[in-house]
């Protein structure tokens, strides 16, 4: 593994590219690309209809990070050599394995049956808003929709939460008059600790949509006007509630259950 570029100066444009969109959802939505960085998102982006750009990696990348870049100079991607030092000051992650992609956004369709949809609501933490996208993807959900007032999908901390369900789930983000039309028909569970009927009792078998507010705001006006049920799920502890993630990821699961049982 080689490559014929060895980028050292923070002024070069791939690295100005990646910088602006590792911190800028702007330049994310202009250039309509997105950084995944790590060994398991490249081979989740490789194995998706995503395309990828171009891969940078450090002179001195780990081991599993070497053995898949030699693969992929087998390929006609362009692959370029960073400064060490260089690449630390790019990388989000702690302990980086030394090796990034930009990958085009792209977008899946969107269901023309809809059945299970995930709407989140005023979520603003990155690494909540990850790890629901990494559940509606295990648990089944056709598509995650995010109207204003969310945090990016596509940012850095989001994309490494989300463990690969970027290349695998439709996520969009729209405004609520189209999410309106969209969902046109179906029932619309409110996740909420003081919710109409235990989520156990519900019926989740229906065509749905599961709508999670945020810890700090809960669902805005135009989702409580979307809302005609609301759900909690039952707790026989002192914890007055749950994470929005963890609440999410019981609820999107508890209709995978009753739909499998229903199967039975």
């Amino acid at each position: 593994m080689s490559a014929s570029l060895l980028i050292q100066s923070s002024q070069n444009p791939k690295v100005q590219l990646v910088r602006a969109l590792m911190n800028q959802g702007k330049a994310r939505l202009k250039h309509q690309a997105f950084v995944a960085e790590g060994v398991r998102l490249l081979e989740d982006g490789l194995d998706s209809r995503l395309s990828l750009k171009f891969v940078l990696h450090k002179q001195t990348p780990s081991k599993r990070a070497s053995l898949l870049l030699k693969e992929l100079s087998e390929t006609s991607l362009e692959l370029i050599a960073v400064e060490d030092q260089l690449f630390d000051s790019l990388s989000d992650t702690e302990h980086s394995q030394g090796v990034l992609g930009v990958f085009e956004m792209g977008t899946f369709a969107l269901p023309a049956q809809i059945d299970f949809l995930v709407i989140t609501d005023q979520l603003r933490d990155p690494g909540n808003l990850g790890t629901i996208l990494r559940s509606a993807e295990a648990a089944g959900a056709q598509a995650v929709l995010l109207p204003p007032g969310n945090t990016d999908a596509f940012s850095p901390k989001v994309v490494r939460s989300g463990m690969g369900a970027h290349f695998r789930l439709p996520i969009q983000h729209l405004p609520w008059e189209v999410i309106e039309n969209f969902i046109a028909g179906l029932t619309v569970f409110h996740a909420d600790m003081q919710g109409e009927q235990l989520c156990w009792q519900a019926d989740f078998k229906q065509p749905l949509a599961l709508l999670i507010g945020g810890e700090a705001e809960g669902i805005s006006p135009e989702g409580a006007g979307l809302a005609t049920s609301s759900v909690r799920i039952p707790m026989t502890g002192k914890t007055e509630s749950l994470n929005a993630a963890v609440s999410a990821s019981l609820l999107m699961f508890e209709v995978a259950r009753q739909r499998a049982w229903s199967k039975i």
